[in-house]
C-alpha cells in the first residue's frame, strides 16, 4: 500500500476515527526501539577481568599438535 492510498483512506475517515489512528501511530512509534547508539565507556569492567598465573603456558592435551 503506498503513502497515497493510506492518506486517501484516511482522509475519508469521520474526525473521531481519525483522532483514534493518529493515538495508534504515536503508540507504535514510541513503542520503536532507540535508534541512539550508547557510547561506549571506557574502563567500565575494570577489576571484573582477571587473569590468572599461568594463563598462557602450554596445555599437555595439546602437547601433540605444537
Amino acid at each position: 500500500m503506498s503513502e497515497s492510498e493510506v492518506f486517501l483512506k484516511f482522509q475519508s475517515l469521520p474526525e473521531d476515527l481519525k483522532k483514534q489512528v493518529v493515538q495508534f501511530m504515536d503508540n507504535l512509534l514510541e513503542s520503536l526501539p532507540s535508534k541512539r547508539k550508547k557510547k561506549p565507556v571506557a574502563g567500565l569492567a575494570k577489576g571484573k577481568i582477571v587473569i590468572k598465573d599461568g594463563f598462557e603456558d602450554p596445555i599437555e592435551d595439546f602437547k601433540e599438535y605444537q
